[in-house]
């Protein structure tokens, strides 16, 4: 029989975070994909010295103005960040994480966005380096190897390996295989192989069965905790109004 991997509480699923951890958080530009619940209970969890792996170092607020991982840089947990999109995209609104690292309390590791899901995707695959031309001539090529392919200059770039993955998905059965929808479908995917201890927030839980094995994106194997979602958090989380999807989708 498959193992029930259902947790009652975010609390709980996120209790034994250590200090130090490396955390992979889903999200991109807007809260769709991103485990706002997740979040919140790791910050009521406290754990510090974090290195924090994401898109956005949290509070960029393109599409909705949330409580996204800005809320663990407000709590200064975070002593690292990796991300594409770090600061904000208006002077007159910085980010905490943006104003942390300016100041040299936070230390950022700056990835394109490409390259950042491929450090990740290889850091799941056990590939543990890889050449890219992305980067080549800018800031991101100080420190980095440099070969020649072709004639054309590429970048050697290090995998990712985080020790949690903190993820959201649209529905999940009590295994751990994964669907997700809309926005979700960003980093959350590559991130959930990625970790140690993978954790999905989740709309649904069905039982083992109940979904399409075709509709599954992420396999039980890569996912150890699910934490269902029982409470409004107050901004839309999928593509729901006036839109009809189904799991083949």
């Amino acid at each position: 029989m498959p193992v029930n991997k259902v947790l009652e509480s975010f609390d709980e699923a996120v209790a034994d975070v250590k200090d130090g951890s490396v955390i992979l958080i889903g999200n991109f530009a807007g809260p769709g994909g991103t485990p706002f619940f997740l979040i919140q209970a790791l910050r009521r969890q406290g754990a510090k010295n974090l290195t924090i792996a994401a898109n956005t170092a949290g509070g960029i607020g393109l599409t909705l103005d949330y409580d996204d991982h800005r809320i663990l840089f407000q709590n200064k947990q975070v002593k690292k960040v990796i991300a594409t999109f770090p600061f904000s995209g208006s002077p007159k609104r910085p980010t905490d994480a943006e104003k942390q690292i300016l100041a040299g309390e936070v230390e950022l590791e700056l990835v394109p966005q490409g390259t950042l899901a491929e450090r990740i995707r290889a850091g799941s695959a056990g590939i543990p380096a890889f050449y890219t031309p992305t980067g080549v001539g800018t800031v991101i090529e100080e420190g980095k190897e440099k070969r020649y392919f072709n004639g054309r200059p590429h970048l050697m770039e290090l995998a990712l390996k985080a020790d949690y993955a903190l993820v959201r998905a649209y529905k999940a059965d009590e295994a751990g295989n994964l669907v997700f929808r809309g926005t979700a479908r960003q980093f959350n995917p590559i991130m959930a192989m990625n970790a140690k201890v993978t954790i999905a927030e989740v709309d649904e839980i069905v039982k083992p069965g109940d979904i399409d094995p075709n509709c599954v994106i992420v396999p039980s194997i890569f996912v150890h905790r699910i934490v269902k979602v029982t409470e409004n958090p107050g901004f839309p989380r999928h593509l729901e109004t006036n839109f009809q999807v189904t799991e083949e989708v």
